[in-house]
């Protein structure tokens, strides 16, 4: 860190503490040739996350928009909100420990079902249905005879 005073690249962290709901860092720092000190902030670089939509729009990604579908898929279900909650985490983490800062919406999709797929047939099932736009009943029904079929081998 340069010293705004004299110019010498040479400092001492004096304090430290977190500022702005610790979406920042405050530091005194006091130069080692003149001896004044100073103040700087350190922020964390947020680079937003982008997905790209199925018509190659791009928009930023939004965690109330992933919540909203999934509360959708599991209305009337024994479902708490932590646990839908705790869903739409799991699939922003996911996303955002690539290093890319865009990513396809149907990745999106397919992990928000991989997810409900663990949680509650019917939610995975109806979230299912709007994601991968079943055209007709005979669509629905593979996907519950996948269902069926998997219930089938977890019984003795």
């Amino acid at each position: 860190m340069k010293c705004p005073f004299c110019g010498y690249k040479e400092d001492k962290v004096v304090d430290s503490r977190a500022v702005q709901s610790e979406l920042a860092i405050r530091r005194r720092r006091e130069c080692i040739k003149c001896r004044k000190r100073f103040t700087t902030y350190e922020y964390i670089e947020n680079a937003p996350l982008m997905v790209i939509k199925r018509d190659g729009r791009r928009q930023a990604f939004d965690r109330k928009k992933i919540l909203s579908g999934i509360i959708k898929a599991c209305e009337k279900r024994p479902i708490s909100i932590e646990k839908m909650e705790e869903v739409v985490t799991l699939v922003e983490r996911s996303i955002q420990k690539k290093p890319v800062r865009e990513v396809p919406s149907s990745r999106i999709g397919e992990l928000i079902m991989e997810k409900l797929k663990g949680l509650d047939d019917v939610a995975y099932v109806r979230f299912a249905s709007v994601y991968r736009q079943f055209k007709d009943v005979s669509q629905f029904m593979v996907e519950l005879k996948d269902i069926l079929g998997k219930e089938k081998v977890k019984q003795p």
